[in-house]
């Protein structure tokens, strides 16, 4: 799999055909002849960079039907659970795959990931963009999770879903001692839901965040936060099965 980048840093997945942009073509017989880091140019004159794509650039522009959880978030999951290499997940709202594929690149060859999609579509479509990735550690199963979790021996069970609560006593019986669960809700109501649940099954270590993002934007005449930023996207729920 390769990418294609303009000068704009605009990213073009490439496939079995030509690849046409308002920047002109490129032949794909010049793309399959390319190599990592080579500059191609349209029949207009236009240059491209190859490369091979990293999971971010992939997420960037693969299909998807829906939202997806942003990196902002992804990061702060992954760092309050200690996820690493060889750890079981289940996940439960895959969407089109995308945090799905995080979690099957940071559990590595050794870790597995099963993530559960009610809806067929969102299923098909998750699939295909994680085989497409190579993320064979990761199993889309098509199935509603609220009717129980079919794993064992977990190390996290990280649920999008508007009712998470409907999930937790399946996520004990489901977890490791010392196993996390991690919920993404977008309202404080469902958190507040949540926590009254948790505390009941027995879990620890309970907090909810919430994480603002704001870059900063580098000019010659100064440098100063940016005027846009990415703000409330959703709560996070952290809590630990002892």
């Amino acid at each position: 799999m390769r990418i294609l980048i303009d000068k704009k840093g605009n990213k073009y997945l490439t496939g079995e055909e030509d690849l046409h942009t308002n920047l002109g073509y490129i032949k794909k017989e010049d793309i399959k002849n390319s190599s990592n880091g080579q500059i191609i140019k349209t029949h207009m004159g236009s240059e491209f960079t190859v490369l091979k794509p990293n999971l971010n650039d992939y997420i960037d522009i693969m299909e998807r039907r829906c939202s997806i959880i942003l990196p902002k978030d992804i990061g702060i999951i992954i760092a309050n659970t200690s996820l690493g290499c060889g750890q079981r997940v289940v996940e439960a709202g895959t969407g089109s795959g995308a945090t799905a594929l995080y979690f099957g690149n940071i559990v590595g060859p050794n870790g597995e990931v099963y993530t559960y999609e009610v809806r067929e579509d969102f299923a098909e479509i998750a699939e295909k963009n994680i085989m497409a990735f190579g993320q064979e550690n990761v199993t889309v199963k098509c199935k509603d999770i609220y009717d129980g979790i079919d794993e064992s021996e977990l190390d996290l069970v990280f649920l999008d879903l508007p009712k998470p609560w409907d999930v937790v006593e399946s996520a004990a019986k489901s977890l490791k001692s010392g196993g996390y669960l991690a919920a993404y809700n977008p309202y404080i109501e469902q958190v507040f839901t949540l926590h009254k649940v948790l505390k009941k099954f027995g879990f620890s270590n309970l907090k909810s965040i919430e994480c603002i993002l704001r870059e900063i934007e580098v000019k010659a005449k100064g440098t100063r936060p940016k005027t846009r930023m990415v703000g409330h996207t959703g709560y996070l729920t952290f809590a630990r099965f002892l």
